[in-house]
């Protein structure tokens, strides 16, 4: 069977292949990331947990145009896979070969120089702000960890943004851990919110339907958006984040494609700040990474078998 990877040099790549090409194409980044690592050194559960999650993002969105921002930026393995650093992803983290972190000076597709945690929400409320002074269309995209959410920089990001219409979508991706498991109440509420997935699956599955029909749908998409906001926070209460100004969509599977491309183009039509809970697995399809994330989150050399 031909490589669906070495088709793949740039995000337009990915815009006319299916689902279960995408799925191939998960299966080959995540060999190809075991097996450099493996003999490089690097981060390795985080960025196996996100695969499909960034492929999802490339697919919809049209980097570099649309601004991407990964929190933190050691999780953007995959970006650079898909973003034309395929061939030479065999020298991440040598001399004068490619970042472990987002650079600018390495790629367009890297908006900032990008380390550690909590600081893209603010950035990207930055870009979505210059945006809208441009008149532009174009996205901004934030891809933040429930660890970076341990950072006060975060709520700031959020405090601002949410008072703001600008287009800005922040995706909360949830694998319950940081370099180690989480802890206090912002992870316990997380745990509450994840408890009831079932309204999302069906607002989701309703609003994909509606918004499909021609000239009509998507005003008939946000007048149900409307009536099922005010009957849910009748019922349940709001989401802290919808409490601060975002339409809050989730928790989805966060490696399954189709449903994550359903969410974000339903987000691309929101005119106001969307949060995207996504739920995802730490070393994902390695299983020594998925039994022991915290050994498997910066690791030097090891043995794949």
């Amino acid at each position: 069977m031909d490589s669906i990877l070495q088709k793949v040099n740039t995000p337009s790549d990915l815009k006319d292949l299916s689902y279960s090409d995408l799925e191939r194409l998960a299966a080959e980044i995540r060999e190809l990331m075991i097996d450099t690592v493996s003999k490089n050194g690097g981060h390795l559960a985080s960025n196996l947990g996100i695969v499909e999650l960034t492929i999802a993002i490339h697919k919809v969105f049209k980097s570099p145009s649309d601004q991407i921002i990964f929190d933190v930026g050691h999780q953007a393995y995959v970006h650079k896979i898909l973003t034309g650093r395929k061939d030479d992803f065999y020298k991440l983290r040598t001399e004068n070969g490619i970042s472990g972190f987002t650079r600018p000076d390495e790629s367009e597709h890297d908006i900032f120089f990008s380390g550690h945690s909590s600081t893209s929400v603010s950035s990207a409320f930055g870009l979505a702000m210059a945006n809208k002074l441009k008149n532009s269309k174009n996205h901004v995209v934030a891809v933040c960890g429930d660890g970076a959410f341990t950072g006060g920089l975060v709520f700031e990001g959020l405090n601002n943004a949410g008072r703001n219409k600008s287009k800005l979508i922040v995706i909360l991706n949830d694998n319950e851990m940081s370099i180690s498991k989480n802890v206090g109440s912002f992870a316990k509420y997380l745990a509450v919110v994840r408890s009831k997935p079932e309204y999302e699956k069906i607002k989701s599955r309703t609003e994909k339907v509606l918004g499909r029909i021609p000239f009509v749908g998507r005003h008939i998409t946000k007048l149900i958006y409307r009536i099922k906001t005010n009957l849910k926070n009748f019922i349940y209460k709001s989401t802290m984040f919808e409490d601060m100004g975002f339409r809050y969509m989730g928790p989805i599977d966060g490696h399954n494609i189709e449903r994550i491309c359903d969410a974000l183009e339903s987000a691309k039509m929101i005119d106001s700040p969307v949060l995207l809970h996504v739920k995802t697995t730490k070393g994902k399809g390695y299983d020594f990474a998925e039994q022991q994330p915290s050994e498997f989150h910066g690791i030097s050399r090891f043995d794949i078998n």
